[in-house]
């Protein structure tokens, strides 16, 4: 019920690309995008990992000392507590580190366009 092998060989080599013309700044733009990406994780594990410890304390602390607490949040809501916290943390960071280097290669592409 499809196109035969040699026919769908011959419509796909006549068919543009999808990623359109290769640019000579290529390999830079991806290196780019390769550091912006690695420095946002990175930023953003580090940052889950403070916010995680800072929101542990209090909540395991207060699901032992707060009658209310004490009743009502179980271990997988401390944990989800604790979770939140640290997935926030992470995803924010990571989205202001990506916005700000983004920023900076904006300017300095503007800078070289300029001069």
């Amino acid at each position: 019920m499809g196109l035969p092998s040699e026919m769908r060989e011959a419509w796909a080599s006549k068919r543009p690309s999808f990623t359109g013309p290769a640019s000579p700044n290529e390999p830079s733009v991806l290196d780019a995008k390769a550091s912006t990406t690695q420095e946002a994780v990175m930023r953003g594990f580090k940052t889950a990992i403070i916010a995680g410890s800072i929101v542990a304390v209090p909540t395991l602390v207060g699901c032992r000392v707060i009658p209310w607490a004490k009743a009502n949040l179980n271990y997988t809501a401390q944990a989800l507590i604790i979770s939140a916290a640290a997935i926030s943390g992470f995803f924010i960071t990571a989205d202001k580190t990506i916005l700000n280097n983004a920023r900076e290669m904006q300017l300095e592409s503007m800078v070289r366009i300029l001069k």
